[in-house]
């Protein structure tokens, strides 16, 4: 996906228009120090995108990504607030690749989840390496299951990590005969 790519259509009753930008190492740095304006010119919400600690942990995958000939690691933004985050957890492995995502709680329940998910499986649809997309969630986050249902994910089974626990798995073919 290219910097700056629009996500979907803009939902009904709302005038934000969602885009990813891929994030920077830069961008990275000022977000954890809560930086009112990103180096681009972004900004951010008064409560950030995510915790420090949660940040520099992205960052380091992001770092991996770029490494591995990939960019896969997007700012969700909306009216040029940086509204959540949304990226590849890893290269992909045998065509399966795992995506997260989070956003902002100021900005939840607008639809920037949906569509910032959609437009990654738009992305993955080019990229030759990738056939499948999962993602987790938790039991309780219903928000995360529907957003994952509506761009066709199905549930896939379960997996256990030791920091949350029993999570729902989640998959979602991008091969051209299955959209």
């Amino acid at each position: 996906m290219t910097n700056g790519a629009d996500c979907n259509a803009v939902m009904p009753g709302e005038a934000t228009q969602t885009r990813l930008v891929e994030a920077s190492d830069s961008d990275f740095v000022a977000m954890a120090r809560k930086d009112t304006r990103l180096p681009g010119g972004l900004t951010l919400p008064p409560e950030g995108v995510e915790l420090p600690a949660v940040l520099e942990r992205i960052r380091v995958v992001a770092s991996r990504l770029r490494e591995g000939g990939s960019g896969a690691t997007w700012m969700i933004v909306a009216d040029e607030t940086v509204v959540g985050l949304i990226g590849h957890k890893g290269l992909p492995v045998r065509g399966v690749v795992e995506i997260g995502y989070g956003v902002a709680a100021s900005y939840r329940e607008r639809g920037h989840a949906t569509r910032a998910v959609a437009a990654v499986l738009s992305a993955a649809r080019t990229d030759p390496a990738v056939n499948v997309i999962e993602a987790t969630t938790t039991f309780a986050n219903i928000a995360s299951h529907r957003v994952l249902e509506k761009n066709g994910f199905t549930r896939a089974g379960r997996r256990y990590d030791p920091d949350d626990g029993e999570l729902i798995l989640w998959r979602r073919s991008v091969a051209p005969e299955n959209l």
